[in-house]
């Protein structure tokens, strides 16, 4: 007897999922209807999705500012159970989830499963922080006076999301505003359309009421653009691009709305002549390739103590030949396509670059050419040598399956040239020197920086952003994502019975 894996009662079937949007309770479809294809093979339509207009961005701003009233009135504790049972669906829908994944945006269906995952755990842990709250007491300075503080809800929130991670990164971002008293707008990605369908669908039957939760598709120049300048938007939360984000956070400056920024990283992992070098080994070629290098967090920079190197690269460049590339749906591939055509051009122009500046490729550098698959979005994975700082190779995001190779002498460079970037999202160092170690902690400019393990990893109970143009200087993710979703108030309660003057009456 052949047992099924848990996916394979959906591979069959390969109509294309009609997407709508969701707006106070209701599926609605728009006029203009647009394509999610398979980057795998882009002859296969995934799902259709509504190409919304302005009119459907106001009318979904509208369900939003009227379920806020009674919303934020929900105790918080209540409120949380509704996000724990959208963790239970998750776990439910898991396999589903991943495969449809694995079908629209390409990531093997291993990452599709954690991606789910992290949704999951996502809910549980804002589940836990509807009872958690908390505000602070302190004494006042003036007699029989009491003072508080308490978290309040901000209103209505833009969501604006993208396709790399399109269950997880909208869990990090809805899940906490819905426990802290706000309505969400989700804007999703228009490459995975049906990634967001499905999980507003788990929103809807988690009970979620009628208004909390909307969901928008449609082109960011219309769409996202209508969220950012739309007077009853609080909040807009957006993951992306450093240019995109500096556009939106300039746009929501002159509104004044309150803005979330997860941007760009040019991550960069050390290892040091003491390393362990086959962890560092693992370490690489899963923070380079993972997700195809698609992932803000992708390792970029190797940075190669000079003792090491040769032995190092020769290790590296055996293991990178033998990952296998191959259609996000099978359950044997490493490494998927890229998204679109636009990120595969993308990648090939900065492979023209590096070569241009002088770069050596030591392996792939093209796009993959089996007839299999001549249809789909693959670019091979790819290893760069004589990478300098200066390069744009070495400055510039690139979101593929690239890895610059570049030596240090010391440990002192080695700092210095991670550091060299606009970006500070996440960082590596591979040592077993414990000095080493924790200068690396406290001197790295990044949101993020690991010991002895590759860039990509984060957990949901732990804070998630960057430095320098990787963000605006909030988190995502844990307890600091309660303060990007609610607004503390102050209390003072004077049961004194008479007009007491802080700083006056008391001196």
């Amino acid at each position: 007897m052949v047992l099924l894996k848990p996916w394979d009662i959906w591979i069959m079937d390969t109509t294309p999922l009609t997407c709508l949007n969701y707006i106070d309770g209701n599926w609605v479809g728009s006029p203009t209807i647009k394509e999610s294809r398979n980057p795998t093979d882009w002859r296969e339509v995934v799902a259709t999705f509504p190409s919304s207009s302005i009119d459907d961005v106001n009318t979904a701003v509208e369900s939003a500012r009227r379920a806020y009233k009674t919303w934020r009135l929900v105790p918080a504790p209540v409120r949380a159970e509704l996000v724990y049972r959208v963790g239970e669906l998750l776990l439910q829908r898991k396999e589903e989830l991943a495969y449809l994944m694995s079908r629209e945006m390409g990531k093997p269906l291993t990452e599709s499963l954690g991606d789910v995952q992290e949704g999951v755990d996502c809910a549980f842990y804002y589940a836990g922080e509807g009872r958690r709250l908390f505000g602070q007491t302190t004494p006042s300075e003036l007699n029989n006076k009491f003072a508080m503080t308490v978290r309040v809800p901000v209103g209505v929130c833009a969501l604006i999301t993208p396709w790399n991670f399109p269950i997880a990164i909208p869990c990090w971002k809805a899940l906490p505003a819905l426990v802290c008293g706000n309505t969400i707008i989700l804007k999703p990605a228009q490459d995975t359309s049906a990634c967001a369908t499905m999980l507003t669908e788990i929103f809807h039957e988690a009970g979620l009421p009628p208004g909390v939760v909307n969901l928008v598709h449609g082109a960011g120049e219309i769409v996202g653009r209508a969220l950012l300048e739309h007077p009853d938007i609080d909040l807009v939360s957006f993951t992306g691009s450093s240019a995109t984000g500096s556009e939106i956070g300039a746009t929501c400056g002159r509104t004044h709305k309150r803005v979330c920024l997860e941007l760009g990283g040019k991550n960069a992992q050390i290892v040091m002549e003491d390393a362990d070098l086959e962890l560092a080994l693992e370490g690489a070629l899963w923070g380079a390739f993972g997700t195809t290098g698609q992932r803000c967090t992708a390792t970029s920079r190797l940075l190669l103590h000079r003792d090491i190197k040769a032995e190092f690269t020769a290790q590296l460049l055996e293991q990178t030949s033998k990952l296998r590339v191959g259609a996000g749906t099978d359950d044997q591939t490493q490494v998927g396509p890229l998204v679109n055509s636009s990120q595969l051009e993308r990648v090939e122009h900065y492979l023209e670059v590096a070569l241009t500046e002088g770069a050596k490729v030591l392996i792939g550098g093209e796009v993959v050419t089996e007839e299999k698959f001549k249809h789909g979005y693959f670019f091979s994975p790819t290893i760069l040598d004589g990478v300098t700082p200066t390069m744009r190779i070495a400055r510039e995001e690139i979101f593929g399956p690239v890895l610059a190779l570049m030596e240090i002498n010391s440990f002192e460079e080695a700092i210095a040239m991670l550091n060299d970037t606009p970006y500070g999202l996440s960082s590596s160092i591979y040592t077993r020197d414990v000095n080493r170690a924790f200068q690396a902690m406290r001197d790295i400019e990044a949101g993020i920086t690991y010991i002895n393990g590759p860039t990509i990893g984060a957990e949901v109970h732990l804070p998630f952003g960057g430095v320098k143009q990787t963000g605006n200087g909030h988190r995502e993710a844990g307890s600091a994502a309660l303060d990007v979703f609610t607004d503390w108030k102050t209390i003072y309660v004077d049961f004194s019975g008479r007009l007491q003057r802080a700083q006056i009456d008391n001196r």
